[in-house]
């Protein structure tokens, strides 16, 4: 097959550019792929793609080195097709509109895969019918305001598939989009596997990482971690990551007296071998897309406490077997977690052990399979002159409770968008 993803910016740091890169290395081994970044702000991609993915872009950002376009006319006009509502749209324009429709009416491929909301417009109103065109939502239905979701439902209907990174989020796309011929479903990202040795879990550490953002509910963490020093004072936690809560953050820690025991380890690569040098890893998100980090955690044998949030920890975690799940935005309960494998050395091993076992089906060569197999599916079905029937929800009994969750808060907002 002939697959061509389109990315926001392949040349970033962000954790799409990152699993793209991830699918697109596995599928190289038996197809011929491509990925196309509509910017490009550097001349190297942060990270680093085989001889055998071909890289491009349509419009060059970079001022030492390349052809500037920043101040090309075109981008004096708003984009006409970017939806408004999407986070990125102040970076789409004229220019953007015209450059992702020359590159989509003369694409020679059987698959064209857009990897967020803004490009999954893109692909459905540009698109020439002869391609096979996949939606890869790396976000959550629920994170999008209703505006977005209006015109993602306006628009949908002409894709042929839509994926998600987790079930909960497939079904309600199923049940809130009304996407009829559309497939949709839930295929995980992939982490590679590391050349870092596990973690043994005896190290007195424990390990954060992600974006210092709100959502990431690290002042619950820090507050969280203040009890666990009250009790055990010999543990530490190291927080990897930057971003704009960063001297919140440190002010919280000066004011908890935890100088000494919470460290703000700022941007980190590859951050693998740091997240070895502990036991532990916890997330205290009040929502995660997918949970990338909790994956990176498995692959290095770290067992995985976690917040019990929408929409991925309780897809990849399995309770009690390979981390603890505790309810979101509740520092005493995050604390009571950490304290349960602190306290029990034997039971911490034997969960970093499982969750080293178990982060094997996250394997680019499995979820590139997968993502294969829908795709020769659907070319199936197009070469037949037919569309694929919308399929069951897989393992519905497991992602019923996440399905439920991510419905009912999606339920008032929606019903507000439909009258």
């Amino acid at each position: 097959m002939r697959i061509s993803f389109l990315v926001h910016n392949a040349y970033a740091v962000g954790g799409t550019a990152r699993t793209t890169a991830n699918l697109a290395c596995a599928l190289a081994d038996r197809h011929d792929v491509e990925i196309v970044s509509v910017f490009r702000h550097r001349d190297e991609p942060h990270f680093a793609l085989p001889p055998g993915v071909r890289l491009s872009h349509l419009v060059d950002l970079r001022r030492d080195g390349g052809r500037y376009e920043g101040d090309h006319p075109g981008t004096a006009r708003r984009s006409s097709v970017f939806p408004v509502a999407e986070h990125r749209y102040a970076q789409y324009s004229a220019l953007t509109d015209e450059r992702i429709g020359r590159y989509l009416a003369e694409l020679d491929a059987d698959v064209v895969v857009g990897t967020r909301a803004g490009l999954n417009v893109h692909l459905a109103r540009q698109a020439p019918a002869r391609l096979v065109r996949v939606a890869q939502e790396h976000l959550t239905l629920q994170s999008y305001s209703n505006r977005l979701r209006f015109t993602l439902r306006r628009h949908f209907t002409r894709l042929d598939a839509v994926t998600t990174t987790t079930g909960a989020d497939a079904a309600a796309y199923r049940r809130l989009m009304r996407l009829p011929g559309v497939h949709v479903s839930a295929i995980p990202n992939c982490v590679p596997a590391t050349p870092v040795p596990p973690s043994d879990s005896t190290a007195p550490v424990v390990v954060a990482a992600g974006r210092l953002a709100a959502v990431k509910r690290y002042e619950d963490l820090i507050r969280a971690f203040a009890l666990v020093r009250d009790r055990r004072p010999e543990w530490t936690l190291r927080l990897y990551g930057g971003g704009d809560r960063r001297a919140a953050l440190d002010a919280l820690i000066g004011e908890l007296g935890m100088r000494e025991h919470v460290t703000l380890m700022g941007v980190t690569t590859p951050l693998e071998p740091e997240l070895a040098k502990g036991s532990m890893l916890v997330v205290s998100s009040s929502m995660e897309s997918f949970g990338m980090t909790i994956v990176e955690g498995m692959r290095v044998g770290l067992p995985v406490v976690s917040t019990d949030c929408p929409l991925g920890p309780r897809e990849i975690i399995d309770h009690g077997v390979d981390g603890l799940l505790v309810p979101p935005r509740d520092p005493r309960a995050l604390a009571a977690a950490m304290l349960e494998l602190i306290e029990d050395e034997p039971r911490r091993q034997a969960m970093g052990r499982a969750a080293l076992d178990k982060a094997a089906r996250f394997d680019p060569v499995t979820v590139a399979n997968r993502h294969a197999a829908l795709f020769q599916r659907l070319l199936d079905a197009r070469r037949g002159h037919g569309r694929p029937r919308k399929v069951a929800l897989q393992a519905a009994g497991q992602v019923a409770g996440a399905a439920l969750t991510t419905l009912d808060l999606a339920k008032a907002g929606w019903r507000r968008l439909r009258a």
